[in-house]
């Protein structure tokens, strides 16, 4: 079992893959869709489209572009939007992200829990300048360490301490590579445990529900991987930030 199959499975029932509730996506949206009642959004590693999906209904003038590497979950997002009757409004790209180009330009870029495509957040910020109008904006999510990483949270993430920083060193990057924060939105303990809760559980539901599935075994253990990774690891260290933000004036 490949990892998008895990991911699309473990997403099934928090399709927002971040740790942000409904309540928290719809208030970032109306942020950051505020003023325009037509505009174009592109979302660089859509998945099955839930950030677009959300905006084409909160913004019946608005049209949407997602690019992501899973076919499946593109599939998905297309069986959706038309579903909702917005699938004249989205067009969907089997592309990765970092190889998108488009001569258009977009009123709105979404990149949440997704910046992995570009190897971080900075090189995030790069990709997105380049499609964005002056006075366009950016839907932005980041990790960043709540408090100094232990051992056994950079186990559980699989990551190193440098792969992220403090809130205020963060948002200080942001700043110094010439964006400015709008409005942000720092993810709750229960936005985190909820979160965490779906991923491990959706999946491991699947794979009770799917003994004979050559990919059972696969799901179970990724699953238990997963939850003893966060449980014993980085429960309460790592944070993730949601930023809304602009370029600077002449940049």
């Amino acid at each position: 079992m490949d990892r998008q199959q895990i991911s699309r499975l473990a997403h099934a029932r928090h399709p927002i893959a971040a740790p942000l509730a409904d309540e928290s996506v719809a208030r970032l949206l109306d942020r950051a869709m505020a003023g325009t009642e037509q505009g174009l959004a592109l979302d660089l590693g859509c998945g099955e489209g839930a950030w677009l999906l959300r905006a084409l209904a909160a913004g019946p003038g608005w049209r949407a572009v997602g690019v992501d590497l899973d076919a499946a979950a593109l599939t998905r997002a297309r069986e959706v939007a038309t579903a909702l009757g917005v699938v004249r409004r989205i067009g969907l790209h089997h592309l990765d992200a970092r190889e998108f180009s488009s001569k258009e330009r977009f009123d709105l870029v979404l990149c949440v829990g997704a910046t992995h495509a570009f190897d971080g957040l900075l090189p995030t910020l790069a990709a997105a300048r380049e499609l964005l109008p002056p006075g366009g904006r950016l839907l932005v999510g980041e990790g960043f360490w709540q408090c100094e990483p232990s051992r056994a949270a950079l186990d559980g993430l699989g990551a190193e301490r440098e792969d992220f920083a403090d809130l205020a060193t963060t948002t200080d990057r942001v700043l110094a590579d010439g964006w400015t924060p709008l409005f942000g939105h720092v993810s709750t303990e229960q936005e985190w445990d909820d979160y965490e809760f779906s991923w491990t559980g959706s999946l491991a539901e699947w794979a009770l529900d799917h003994p004979d599935h050559p990919g059972a075994a696969a799901a179970r253990e990724a699953a238990d991987r997963h939850r003893t990774g966060w449980l014993h690891g980085y429960r309460g260290t790592l944070g993730f930030v949601t930023y809304l933000l602009r370029r600077d004036r002449g940049e």
